[in-house]
């Protein structure tokens, strides 16, 4: 019956893309075209994962000329996470985008009340449905290039990753920079800290918590620190200004955006570099195929039915930034490491 309903809906899409591309106004679709997009707690504003979906969300809409609904969840519970998917969806929102992969359970129980919305995930691949894209990374890759400018910055040997949440997602950004540091200097030690531990997703939110737990790193000797945990960064950033202020430098790496874009004047003199994940990339491209009446279909398990895009190196899905110039000396280890990760050359681990 699956396999049934999978050539059905793939029929139906191959009609409307045909559709829409002898309509005679392109323009004209477009701008019929209604996008909903449910940030995760902080939403836009906060300076990495929400800011680089709405950077993507407002690309779109400069392109085509789309319109838009935001919404961002307060609480956090399933509950207001359906609530949010519903609401999108009633008022005839499609494509509909959810931030975060706590949106799983929720997207898939109102994907399944309209069969005929597209929506679209960040950072999950379990719902198995042809009208949801999983829209998953290879965080692994990115925090390998960020490892390998860690190992070759420090002065001390000694740096430092703080995730939000002690969950596989966060621990595939573990894998790969210590991974990248190791592979760069064996001598160069990293100590890895979460803020929270599952099922506690504070962590993601909790800056002051982060800005203890880096600066305990930095007493032990650490002078750069990677931190993967949303809001959280900030407490790393915070440490890493006041040590400056008392005469120790020390690197920060940002996460998700190119943080050093909207870090402040203090903030942008430790900043090495950030892992750039192309959460914009993603919500763009749902939002584009959506404009010609397709969807983000590439095959990521035919067996369990998921289907979406996984952006890698090869795709410019993640890498590092230049920002402040502060890697550029380094800028040819890493991409002859990025070279070898995209010809298989390095396999890089998703696990710790």
């Amino acid at each position: 019956m699956k396999k049934i309903f999978r050539l059905v809906a793939a029929v139906a899409a191959a009609a409307l893309a045909v559709t829409a591309f002898v309509a005679p106004s392109a323009t004209a679709a477009a701008s019929k075209v209604k996008v909903g997009i449910a940030y995760d707690i902080g939403g836009r504003g906060d300076k990495s994962f929400n800011d680089s979906a709405a950077a993507g969300l407002d690309a779109a809409k400069k392109k085509f000329g789309v319109t838009a609904k935001e919404v961002t969840v307060t609480t956090g519970s399933d509950s207001e996470r359906t609530d949010k998917l519903r609401l999108l969806a009633k008022a005839g929102y499609n494509p509909i985008i959810a931030v975060g992969f706590l949106y799983a359970g929720p997207i898939k129980a109102v994907a399944l009340e309209y069969p005929n919305v597209q929506f679209g995930i960040i950072d999950d691949a379990s719902v198995d449905l042809l009208n949801v894209a999983s829209l998953v990374f290879a965080e692994e890759q990115g925090s390998y290039l960020a490892g390998v400018a860690a190992a070759l910055a420090t002065k001390s040997n000694k740096v430092g990753y703080i995730g939000g949440v002690r969950i596989p997602l966060l621990q595939k950004f573990e894998a790969g920079f210590v991974a990248g540091v190791k592979a760069t200097n064996k001598k160069v030690s990293v100590d890895v800290k979460y803020v929270t531990e599952f099922p506690d997703f504070s962590g993601f939110n909790d800056p002051a918590k982060a800005k203890v737990i880096a600066k305990g790193m930095i007493d032990k000797g650490t002078d750069i620190i990677y931190s993967a945990a949303g809001g959280s960064g900030a407490g790393n950033f915070a440490a890493a200004t006041d040590a400056a202020a008392a005469g120790m430098k020390v690197w920060t790496i940002g996460v998700d955006s190119d943080q050093y874009l909207t870090a402040s004047a203090a903030e942008k003199k430790n900043m090495l570099t950030s892992m750039i994940k192309r959460v914009d990339t993603a919500v763009y491209d749902v939002i584009a195929t959506a404009v010609v009446g397709s969807s983000v279909n590439d095959v990521l398990d035919d067996k369990a039915g998921i289907y979406g895009r996984h952006y890698d190196l090869a795709l410019n899905g993640v890498g590092v930034s230049y920002s402040g110039g502060y890697i550029t000396k380094y800028k040819a280890q890493i991409d002859k490491a990025a070279a070898a990760i995209k010809s298989g050359k390095i396999k890089v681990p998703t696990k710790p």
